[in-house]
């Protein structure tokens, strides 16, 4: 049996699969930071059961591995008459799954704004839609930036449990590979070369913007 040889073609097919590892990524962040920010404000709503059940739902996606929403979105919906194509289930689970965790981190950021903020608004009759877009949400947009791409980083590495429902992105595609060349050591050291190329510029930048903003640092 003849195995083909790691060369230039090859490595180019990575790079392409590259492409769909940010596309999904992209997707998750998108879409996960509509979800989130919703959540975000139910979670500090000042009704109580508003904020009981975004508390739940946090709570719930937190505590279940992405990988099985993944497959309750792909297997699971298609036992049930709906069979999603890999990259809408893959965006689904991710968009879910990054939802529950930059509904925390915003949630935080909204609660970290000094409780003189809140009042010194409310002394200006402002209604609670004007506090938020005019003195509450600006500030926890700053608190809240380094967290938000510390946690793309993370997203980034998920999307490739996509590989496991046929999404060709970065790490199906190195499977893909080493099925064809049998040089496991080579290209999966490529792939993981890729994926620091994406991360590591992201971590720098969130611990960038920590400094740069300030945040942490009592004034």
């Amino acid at each position: 049996m003849m195995f083909r040889s790691f060369g230039q073609d090859e490595f180019i097919f990575l790079v392409q699969s590259l492409q769909w590892t940010l596309i999904l990524t992209a997707l998750a962040l998108a879409g996960g930071g509509v979800v989130g920010f919703l959540v975000a404000l139910a979670r500090v709503s000042v009704w109580r059961w508003l904020r009981l059940a975004a508390s739940v739902y946090i709570q719930v996606i937190q505590g279940i591995p992405v990988l099985m929403i993944l497959f309750l979105s792909y297997y699971g919906l298609s036992l049930m008459g709906y069979q999603l194509p890999p990259l809408v289930a893959a965006g689904v689970s991710m968009t879910i799954y990054a939802s529950g965790y930059l509904a925390e981190i915003w949630r935080g950021s909204i609660q970290s704004v000094p409780k003189q903020q809140w009042e010194g608004s409310e002394s200006l009759a402002m209604t609670r839609w004007q506090q938020y877009r005019h003195v509450v949400l600006p500030q926890a947009v700053r608190i809240s930036l380094p967290s938000t791409v510390g946690f793309a980083v993370q997203v980034v590495k998920n999307t490739s449990i996509a590989s496991l429902i046929g999404f060709v992105e970065l790490a199906r595609a190195g499977q893909l590979i080493n099925n064809a060349t049998f040089q496991p050591f080579r290209v999966f050291l490529v792939v993981a070369a890729l994926y620091f190329a994406v991360c590591y510029p992201l971590s720098q930048l969130s611990r960038w913007l920590e400094r740069r903003l300030h945040v942490g640092s009592r004034h």
